[in-house]
């Protein structure tokens, strides 16, 4: 079996809080690819991203995006239905990563068409971990769709 070669992946956290952007950047910080992480508060914020609007008119496309449910200004529902619902952005692969154990809210996002769906540990050290995990299986193990698709 050949060897694949792992290139760089551009990240996109959309996340509200500091303790936990804080240890998924620690979480990436450990690994010997030089992935990009990129952070956003809220889902007003993600959306413009994704579309290279606003503040980010020079943001690349990213790879993957890890998505809270629980956001500001607009929710990591109706940013994922948006993201699902734009042509240019419908095959972004979209991780949940949430604190929410709620069975209606796996069900719903997995209904939004989630790629994945995460439940954010307690404990920091199983919370590295479940990134790093992530990490593995999504930027190493996975083959990504290209950044456009002709």
């Amino acid at each position: 079996m050949s060897e694949r070669t792992i290139a760089p992946a551009d990240i996109l956290l959309v996340e509200d809080n500091p303790g936990d952007v804080r240890l998924t950047r620690e979480a990436f910080e450990g690994d010997n690819i030089s992935n990009t992480l990129h952070v956003v508060g809220d889902g007003v914020e993600a959306l413009d991203f994704l579309h290279q609007r606003s503040d980010y008119a020079e943001a690349p496309r990213p790879d993957v995006v890890l998505l809270d449910l629980n956001l500001p200004r607009k929710s990591g529902e109706e940013v994922l239905t948006e993201v699902r619902d734009d042509e240019e952005l419908s095959c972004l692969p979209v991780i949940v990563l949430t604190s929410s154990e709620a069975e209606e809210d796996v069900v719903r996002s997995y209904e939004l068409n989630a790629n994945a769906y995460l439940t954010k540990p307690v404990d920091p050290t199983e919370f590295i971990e479940t990134i790093r995990r992530f990490q593995t299986f999504w930027l190493e193990v996975v083959t990504l769709p290209p950044e456009e698709v002709d």
